[in-house]
């Protein structure tokens, strides 16, 4: 059954895209539960493999049903469009402890036999101590398997934001949100989100949060609960390729143009990226980077534009018909 979102007049004005390392934490945490998560991250599996095992990861799973709900002050919507996981996990750590209980009750109540656990009822008697061991554990789980890839992650979240942000500006919300995910629907002003059980809610102001995710796949997440911020999180665009070895080689006619360097750079920007991801993928200096790219732009090759604490770089049309060997 679908679920409904209901848009009125203000909340077209408050849409907005995000990233969330906290997000994505909760989620690769739920996919090491579900083997049917596990196809495109194969790779990434086999090399965390021994560091997931030796986490415990029991309590995180005890609420994520398989089906059902799963507590929203332990991963809320994201604070800022690219809010830091230290500040996002403080958020965590400041919940209400009397609403966290809550929360967690009606998550339990979705997994058969749950609350009749010994550290449910644990959990239930103490909320305090439950939000302080379960943030711990997410912080835990950020350091161990998520941190050390957080460029490479974030870098493939942004160019998803990046690309949709241009659908936004040429086809407008109607158009884009169908476009993200075949799940999504558009009609008269309310988002239909094909998804198991039914939920309605009217935005009432407070607009919506698209959020793309590398580990929600193949499944997407259409709200939180109030007062939560409405929240669409869907699977990311070129998840397929986040952890192949990139094919960087650029064309031998554009590298006696440009120069091996700089031509690597150009080659390599097939989505926007900035120069802390380049350098990683490219395997050079940022400093080196930071200057192929400054030329390239000084050549008409590349744009750039601010997105939070960073600067993502793309090809303009001249950049990209030189890469192809256009005209």
């Amino acid at each position: 059954m679908p679920s409904y979102l209901h848009f009125g007049e203000d909340d077209f004005l408050r849409c907005r895209f995000a990233v969330s390392p906290l997000w994505e934490t909760q989620q690769a945490v739920r996919m090491l539960k579900y083997p049917e998560r596990h196809g495109y991250h194969a790779h990434w599996l086999r090399r965390t493999g021994r560091a997931a095992a030796a986490l415990d990861l029991t309590d995180l799973w005890l609420l994520m049903p398989r089906y059902g709900h799963c507590p929203d002050w332990l991963c809320p919507p994201p604070i800022g469009p690219a809010a830091g996981f230290e500040e996002e996990i403080a958020a965590v750590r400041a919940s209400d402890p009397e609403e966290a209980r809550a929360d967690t009750a009606k998550s339990l109540a979705d997994t058969p036999g749950a609350l009749d656990s010994a550290q449910a009822r644990r959990w239930l008697r103490d909320p305090a101590r439950m939000v302080r061991e379960l943030s711990d554990t997410m912080e835990e789980v950020w350091r161990t398997l998520l941190a050390p890839d957080w460029t490479r992650l974030r870098a493939l979240l942004e160019a998803d934001v990046a690309f949709h942000s241009r659908r936004l500006a040429e086809v407008g919300l109607g158009r884009l949100l169908p476009e993200i995910n075949r799940r999504f629907g558009w009609r008269a002003g309310t988002l239909t989100v094909e998804f198991r059980g039914r939920h309605e809610r009217h935005l009432g102001g407070q607009g919506l949060v698209l959020m793309p995710s590398v580990f929600l796949w193949p499944d997407v997440v259409s709200t939180f609960d109030p007062p939560w911020q409405p929240t669409l999180a869907y699977p990311a665009r070129g998840i397929g390729g986040l952890w192949a070895a990139p094919d960087d080689r650029a064309p031998e006619a554009l590298v006696r143009l440009l120069g091996r360097g700089r031509a690597a750079v150009l080659a390599a920007l097939d989505e926007p990226a900035a120069t802390t991801a380049l350098a990683l993928r490219l395997g050079l200096a940022p400093s080196s980077v930071s200057a192929h790219l400054t030329v390239l732009r000084e050549a008409g090759l590349l744009t750039s534009r601010r997105y939070g604490h960073q600067v993502l770089y793309e090809r303009t049309p001249l950049g990209i018909a030189l890469v192809s060997g256009d005209g």
